[in-house]
C-alpha cells in the first residue's frame, strides 16, 4: 500500500507571462507569451508527491468562479483525493500572477481569493483524513491560525509534519516550531525566519541553527543552484544540487518539498529523500511551468547527471 501524504494548502490558477527581463516600478513591458496553468504551493506540493509515488489527499478551498472546477479537476486527474477540497461561496479562487525572464527568474504577486477561506473548523471537519496521514505537508499560503492548528493537529496524531514556510516576511510564532518535524525554507525564507542573512552556506548554518533552536525538530535550508543544507542538532550536511539548464524555476521548491515527503513517507531514508527531492527539482527547472513542470517518479529514477 503506498504511504499516504496530505497537503494542508493552497490551490491557486498561475497567470504566466514571459519577458525579457523583468519589469521596473512603474515600467511597462511587451511579453513574449501568457498561459493560465494550474497551482498554489500546496498544489504543487501535493502534485509533486503524487507523481513521485505517493497516495496524496489534498485539503484546501477554492473559489465558485471558472477558475475553481479547474483547479480542483487538476488534481483528481492526478489521482489524488480532493474530497476535502471546499468552495466557498461569493469569493475567487486563487490566483497567482507569474512573471518569468530571459534568465529563467521570476516574479509573483499572489491573491488569496478561496485560500483564505480555509479554516481550523474546516480542518476539524475532514479530520478523519488527517489521520490517515503518514506525513502532513503544510505552507503559508492559507490562515496562519489554519496552519497553526494542522500542526498541532498533525503533532497530536503523531505524524510526520513538514513545513515549508513560503512566503514568509516574519518569524513564525513560537508555538508552531514544536509541532514541525521538518522546517523546509529556502535562503530568503529562512533570513525572514531567522532574522539573519542567509547567502552562503556558512551563513545558512548559522540560521539553520537558530531555528533548531527556537524548537525546529530539523531543517533543511534550500539554496537552489549550491544545492541543500541538513541541519538535525547532531551536525550539517551538504546535498550539492544535479547540474542541470534551467528554463524556468517556478515549482522548484514544490518539487523539492513533494518529492521529499512521497520519498519519507515510503520509508527512505533522510539523505536518500532529501538526493531524491532535489533530483525531482532539478528536473522541473528544465521545464517551463508549475504543475507542467514536475516529473514522474520514472523521470527521476531514470536521471543521469549531465
Amino acid at each position: 500500500m503506498q504511504a499516504k501524504v496530505v497537503v494542508v494548502g493552497s490551490l491557486n490558477m498561475d497567470l504566466v507571462t514571459r519577458a525579457e527581463r523583468l519589469p521596473r516600478a512603474g515600467e511597462t513591458l511587451v511579453g513574449q507569451s501568457f498561459a493560465t496553468v494550474s497551482g498554489g504551493k500546496g498544489a504543487n506540493q501535493a502534485v509533486a508527491a503524487a507523481r513521485l509515488g505517493a497516495s496524496v489527499s489534498m485539503i484546501g478551498c477554492v473559489g465558485d468562479d471558472a477558475y475553481g472546477p479547474q483547479l480542483r479537476d487538476a488534481l483528481v486527474a492526478e489521482g489524488i483525493d480532493c474530497q476535502a477540497v471546499s468552495v466557498a461561496a461569493g469569493v475567487s479562487s486563487g490566483v497567482a500572477l507569474i512573471v518569468v525572464d530571459d534568465n529563467s527568474q521570476n516574479a509573483i504577486v499572489i491573491v488569496a481569493g478561496g485560500n483564505g477561506c480555509l479554516s481550523p473548523e474546516m480542518l476539524k471537519g475532514f479530520d478523519a483524513v488527517l489521520q490517515d496521514a503518514d506525513v502532513i505537508i503544510c505552507q503559508l499560503e492559507v490562515p496562519m491560525d489554519t496552519v497553526g492548528y494542522a500542526l498541532k493537529r498533525g503533532r497530536e496524531l503523531g505524524k510526520t509534519v513538514i513545513l515549508n514556510p513560503a512566503p514568509a516576511s516574519a518569524p513564525l510564532p513560537a508555538d508552531w516550531y514544536a509541532s514541525i518535524d521538518y522546517l523546509i525554507p529556502n535562503e530568503s525564507e529562512a533570513s525572514a525566519l531567522s532574522g539573519l542573512p542567509v547567502d552562503s552556506l556558512e551563513s545558512a548554518r548559522a540560521a539553520a541553527t537558530q531555528l533548531m533552536a527556537a524548537g525546529a525538530g530539523k531543517v533543511i535550508v534550500t539554496l537552489g543552484a549550491q544545492g541543500s543544507l541538513f541541519a538535525d542538532g547532531q551536525g550539517f550536511a551538504h546535498f550539492p544540487a544535479p547540474k542541470v539548464k534551467a528554463l524556468d524555476t517556478t515549482a522548484a521548491g514544490d518539487t523539492f518539498v513533494g518529492g521529499f515527503a512521497a520519498a519519507l513517507a515510503r520509508g527512505q531514508g533522510e539523505a536518500e529523500a532529501i538526493r531524491f527531492g532535489q533530483v525531482a527539482a532539478a528536473l522541473s527547472v528544465t521545464r517551463a511551468g508549475a504543475q507542467p513542470s514536475i516529473p514522474h517518479l520514472s523521470d527521476v529514477q531514470g536521471f543521469k547527471s549531465p
